[in-house]
């Protein structure tokens, strides 16, 4: 006990964050996990595939505005948070290439949804959804995760879920509903956003300077590589819903996305580890190359016993998951999450190998090919198996190109021998 007091104590910060992006995560994965039952059944397998669908299509549009700023603004934040002018300049080069991209995104989806046809039988669920791409915009995550302060995310998520999660048992009622349930989401979105940046200026009095052409310049530069690699690891794990829904009907693609849910609830850890170590090995990285070795070799122990010990449950108990979760609509998403069960380990590890190692070291060339690779690998696999195989295709594929990702750093990390593994 005297042990573990001692390293809670000695990495405080990271203690505190770990602890409330875990609650953070909890509840990003406890509200949807309440509501999907209820969802899945008054919706219907077509309409929570519409709307699973039309969410896929949106989050190309998040890829465009996030450019990879939750990457490269965090490391530059976390390095530079003692110096409060710096920090606004980073603040407000990042804000306005963010709405910036924002703008350019809005013309390329009234392109597309005006001259495609199968966007304009629902055009007011596809408009309602990219509003929330604004919302995710707004909200400045990267300067949060920079300077360590996740309790205030933790606050504004957990409240405005909480209130979006009561609305959907009062408003979404039958099938018809679904046009409502884009609305609450995308509401949440807004108010997310919105809160974020009033509290990032009144609390941590962040000013806005107007960017030099230059300090933009330099932002876009240091995103470019990470923003290539979001565009890849977004090709084989957002675009699976999307391109599934364009071989499938809606009820396919609802099979699939609510066999996803689940998994994504169980691997939320992931997301917890991930955001709050990332600016931890950041720092440790620039203050000593042997703690930050060190760390990363029981980062990946962890990630391995975490990994292997969530994918067997998911495999194990997938059958009475669905059952309980989904109810007897969902039958076909049994299969389904018994191929995507091993992804949390897979995933788990190539986070390590990735994002906590390779993107500190500036290795970011190498991590976009890797990435690069293997998302043509998942379009490949796509349009082979799923208009054959359906969900289950799709399954397939996202679980070999995860396979080839965390093989391709596995052969980086050991070829330039950085010794974590």
């Amino acid at each position: 006990m005297k042990r573990i007091a001692q390293i809670i104590n000695s990495n405080k910060v990271l203690f505190k964050n770990f602890t409330s992006l875990s609650i953070l995560q909890i509840a990003n994965y406890i509200f949807p996990i309440i509501t999907l039952p209820y969802l899945v059944r008054v919706l219907g397998p077509e309409k929570y595939g519409l709307v699973s669908f039309a969410t896929a299509f949106a989050a190309y549009f998040t890829i465009i505005t996030d450019y990879g700023f939750n990457l490269s603004a965090t490391q530059e934040i976390s390095v530079n948070r003692n110096d409060k002018k710096r920090i606004s300049e980073i603040f407000s080069s990042v804000f306005t290439l963010k709405v910036s991209f924002f703008i350019l995104s809005s013309i390329i989806f009234f392109a597309i949804v005006f001259l495609v046809p199968q966007f304009q039988n629902h055009l007011l669920l596809f408009f309602i959804t990219f509003l929330g791409v604004l919302g995710t915009a707004l909200f400045p995550l990267w300067f949060y995760q920079g300077i360590e302060k996740m309790n205030y995310i933790l606050v504004i998520n957990v409240s405005v879920r909480l209130i979006t999660t009561a609305l959907i048992f009062v408003l979404i009622k039958d099938e018809n509903d679904f046009i409502k349930l884009a609305t609450l989401n995308t509401f949440a979105q807004f108010i997310i956003g919105i809160v974020g940046l009033v509290v990032a200026f009144n609390k941590f009095q962040i000013k806005y300077i107007l960017p030099e052409k230059e300090l933009l310049k330099m932002q876009l530069k240091n995103g470019w590589n990470l923003f290539l690699s979001t565009v890849w690891i977004n090709l084989y794990t957002t675009s699976n819903v999307f391109i599934l829904g364009l071989f499938a009907p809606a009820n396919v693609v609802g099979y699939f996305a609510a066999a996803d849910k689940i998994r994504l609830a169980f691997q939320g850890v992931l997301s917890t580890m991930s955001q709050s170590v990332f600016p931890y090995v950041n720092k440790l990285l620039s203050e000593s190359y042997e703690r930050f070795i060190n760390f990363n070799r029981k980062l990946f122990k962890v990630a391995l016993s975490a990994g292997t010990i969530i994918s067997v449950t998911l495999f194990l108990f997938a059958e009475p998951l669905v059952n309980i979760v989904l109810g007897k609509d969902y039958e076909p998403s049994v299969l389904v999450l018994r191929v995507i069960a091993w992804l949390p380990l897979v995933i788990f590890l190539s986070n390590v190998l990735g994002i906590q190692t390779m993107l500190p070291m500036n290795k970011h060339k190498s991590f976009a090919i890797i990435l690069f690779f293997a998302a043509m690998i998942n379009l490949i696999l796509s349009f082979i198996l799923v208009p054959k195989y359906y969900e289950i295709g799709t399954a397939i594929s996202v679980f070999a190109t995860e396979i080839f990702v965390t093989l391709a750093f596995f052969v980086f990390i050991k070829k330039n021998k950085i010794l974590i593994v």
